[in-house]
């Protein structure tokens, strides 16, 4: 028998990472919300990315100074890219549905699982595309010197959360 490549090796090494990503989502999701609607906080949708705008909460933004234009600007923005992205979301939302039904009953179903897993992962990867467009957006709203200030704000975040971390241990180190 013929051994497999090592790009076939690293291709099925990525899907099973992605699938497994996707699934510890889907039931964190679940978990987190102790509801099956995703509907913990403030909607189904409006979970950490999109309530502090993926900067580190809307603490950082604060720190900022930002003018009421800026701050309309931001807001529609926002609003923009979810109303956009609800079709998208609302796929995300009812494959997670399907995979909760592939466990019901006391069975597991493991091919349809892996079917919706797969077909979440894709629809995962256009969430994360149009996130990153909507962090190009938000940091079009601010001034050169705002751009300054936020990233030394974030170096400052990364510095503290390092040394939070290095007292009790790197995640690395396990």
């Amino acid at each position: 028998m013929k051994k497999p490549g090592k790009f076939k090796v690293l291709a099925i090494a990525s899907l099973s990472a992605v699938v497994l990503t996707v699934a510890s989502f889907a039931v964190a999701q679940t978990v987190k919300t102790g509801r099956g609607d995703g509907q913990g906080r403030r909607g189904a949708w409006h979970g950490r990315g999109m309530k502090r705008d993926g900067f580190g909460g809307n603490r950082l933004f604060a720190r900022l100074n930002l003018t009421d234009d800026q701050k309309a600007k931001k807001k529609q923005t926002r609003q923009t890219f979810m109303e956009s992205n609800k079709p998208l979301f609302d796929q995300l939302k009812a494959k997670r549905q399907e995979l909760r039904q592939a466990s019901e009953g006391g069975t597991f179903n493991e091919a349809l699982a892996t079917q919706k897993l797969t077909e979440m992962a894709g629809l995962q990867a256009k969430v994360m595309g149009a996130r990153f467009q909507l962090h190009q957006q938000m940091l079009s709203v601010l001034t050169p010197e705002q751009k300054t200030q936020l990233d030394q704000l974030k170096t400052q975040f990364k510095d503290h959360r390092g040394k939070r971390r290095g007292a009790g241990g790197q995640r690395g180190d396990e």
